[in-house]
C-alpha cells in the first residue's frame, strides 16, 4: 500500500462543460514502468477471473456507474452495443478468453481499477504531457500523428499543447505507454451519475496496484 497520491481535476473547455456540466476529468501521476506484473497482481487478476462469472458479465450494464458510461456513451454518439465501454469491454473480453490475462504492469493496475470501480481509467506517458490535462473538441486540421487525423470538433483527452487521444478512442502513439516509459499519468473520466469518490478510488487503485510486488 502506498498513501494516496495527489489528484488534479483536469480543465474542460466552456463549449464542453455547457454541454456536459458533470464532465470531468481527474489525473494523477505515477512512477510505473511497463514489464511483467508481480505475483501478487497475477493472482489478483487469477480471483478476479474467478469472482467473474457469466452471470455478473450480464448483470454488469445494469450497475449505476456502467450504467452512467452507456448513457454518456449515447450522448456522444457511440453506441455502446457497437462500442463496448471499458468495463463492459473487459468483461466480454473475460468470457471470451476464459480469464483475464496478465498483460503488464501497466496494462493489469488498469484493468484491475477499471473493473473493481466501474470507472475507466487510462495512462499515458507523462514524458509527452505538457502542462495541465483536460478535455476539449478538437480543431480543424488537428491530429494525433500523420495516421490518425481528428475530426473537428472531436472530444479529446489534451495537455495545454495538443490533443493526446480522443475520448474513449484512439491514443496519440508517442503518447501511449511503451518501454521506455518510467513515468505514467493516470485519468479517469467522470460523468453524470458517477459519483467523485468513484473517480478517486479508481485511480488510487491503479497507483496502489503498481506497488504491489515492489
Amino acid at each position: 500500500m502506498i498513501d494516496d497520491p495527489d489528484i488534479a481535476l483536469g480543465y474542460v473547455a466552456p463549449d464542453v462543460a455547457a454541454e456536459f456540466p458533470e464532465l470531468a476529468l481527474a489525473y494523477t501521476f505515477c512512477e510505473a514502468a511497463p514489464g511483467r506484473s508481480p505475483a501478487a497482481v497475477r493472482e489478483r487478476l487469477r480471483d478476479a477471473s474467478n469472482r467473474f462469472t457469466g452471470g455478473k458479465a450480464v448483470a454488469l450494464r445494469q450497475q449505476p456507474v456502467p450504467a452512467a458510461y452507456r448513457v454518456f456513451f449515447r450522448h456522444i454518439g457511440i453506441d455502446p452495443d457497437d462500442q463496448r465501454t471499458p468495463v463492459e469491454a473487459i468483461a466480454l473480453e473475460r468470457l471470451r478468453a476464459g480469464g483475464f490475462v496478465s498483460r503488464g504492469a501497466v496494462e493489469d493496475a488498469v484493468l484491475l481499477a477499471t473493473l473493481e470501480t466501474g470507472v475507466p481509467v487510462q495512462a499515458f506517458d507523462a514524458s509527452a504531457i505538457e502542462g495541465r490535462l483536460g478535455l476539449r473538441p478538437s480543431a480543424a486540421g488537428e491530429r494525433l500523428d500523420d495516421l490518425h487525423p481528428l475530426r473537428a470538433g472531436s472530444l479529446t483527452i489534451a495537455d495545454e499543447r495538443r490533443p493526446l487521444a480522443v475520448l474513449f478512442g484512439d491514443v496519440a502513439p508517442d503518447a501511449a505507454v511503451g518501454r521506455r516509459t518510467t513515468r505514467v499519468a493516470l485519468v479517469a473520466i467522470r460523468v453524470k451519475g458517477v459519483p467523485g469518490v468513484s473517480v478517486e478510488e479508481a485511480l488510487w487503485t491503479a497507483a496502489d496496484t503498481f506497488s504491489e510486488g515492489g
